[in-house]
């Protein structure tokens, strides 16, 4: 049998070990590219204890770099192979639709983000509702199978941020923004009859893109759920609007970010994000009209009914 040969083991060590002080440069910066995608997996996976300025995060950041430090240190003979490997997973992602460079920038970003712009604190949550009046007549209205609603409802998808690159994971949470932008940029608030509570079906609506607070909510959650969404109706004292599920408070920090950032940058600028939680700790984001971005503020606080169109 043939046992590796030291010299030559040494002999490659050396041709794959960096100079001073190059190799320590290059240390940091694989510990940067590293920590990045590690934290962003357990920022995202982990229960929020919502402390101040986010000690918590903090600490795990601190962490986690602090390990990769004395593991790398530890093998920083190599660490130039490290590199190539590192850039080799990227650049692989980055071709066949995986992780990649871009959501490597743009996880970070978000997560950065994220952590300095907190949203507003309306953590409601909604239980022990009221019956949601006009219940039967509301969901019959919500005609989110008809072809003239969905084929709204696409065109809308194709209108808006068909450019957002780096995000297919979230794509479905885009084309629904792109959905509240076409509607709102279109409503015209019209009352009901006098004395009357007129419910328009969502067929009715997309003729002349009119009607009052429930019209609109039956309107958008009809579309919201012909491309996916799931979109409920919130009841309260003299209105109605529509809302839409987030998922997550992570999944609620990416949509922050793509409101903030990238999707409604002027209509958003210096403004908070408004959403609920219900008991089971799910998101869900304001979608009435009188916003005009999504999660903009609520009209009325008082909350007496939910209706979820599953």
């Amino acid at each position: 049998m043939n046992y590796p040969n030291f010299d030559t083991i040494k002999q490659l060590k050396s041709k794959l070990s960096l100079p001073k002080p190059w190799d320590t440069l290059v240390l940091l910066l694989l510990i940067i590219l590293l920590v990045i995608p590690i934290f962003i997996i357990i920022h995202q996976n982990i229960i929020d204890p919502e402390w101040p300025i986010h000690i918590d995060r903090i600490i795990i950041f601190i962490s986690i770099t602090a390990v990769l430090f004395f593991l790398l240190k530890f093998i920083k003979k190599i660490i130039l192979l490290g590199v190539i490997v590192y850039l080799f997973i990227l650049a692989y992602g980055s071709i066949w639709g995986k992780y990649g460079f871009s959501q490597v920038y743009e996880d970070y970003r978000s997560m950065i983000y994220s952590m300095s712009d907190t949203p507003f604190p309306q953590d409601i949550f909604i239980s022990k509702l009221l019956p949601f009046p006009n219940k039967n007549k509301v969901l019959n209205a919500i005609e989110f199978a008809n072809p003239g609603v969905r084929n709204f409802a696409l065109k809308a998808t194709t209108k808006h941020f068909t450019d957002i690159k780096g995000f297919r994971e979230n794509r479905q949470m885009i084309q629904s923004f792109a959905v509240f932008k076409e509607i709102r940029n279109r409503w015209n608030y019209v009352n009901d009859p006098k004395g009357q509570e007129y419910i328009a079906a969502a067929s009715e609506s997309l003729q002349h893109f009119s009607g009052d607070c429930d019209d609109h909510a039956i309107f958008m959650s009809a579309c919201i759920k012909a491309i996916g969404g799931t979109p409920r109706i919130i009841h309260t004292q003299g209105h109605m609007y529509p809302e839409m599920l987030i998922g997550s408070k992570a999944d609620l920090e990416t949509a922050i970010y793509l409101i903030k950032e990238i999707l409604f940058v002027k209509e958003s600028n210096g403004k908070k994000i408004f959403y609920h939680i219900d008991e089971r700790g799910q998101v869900w984001l304001n979608l009435d009209y009188t916003a005009q971005y999504p999660g903009g503020p609520f009209m009325s606080e008082e909350i007496l009914g939910a209706l979820t169109i599953n």
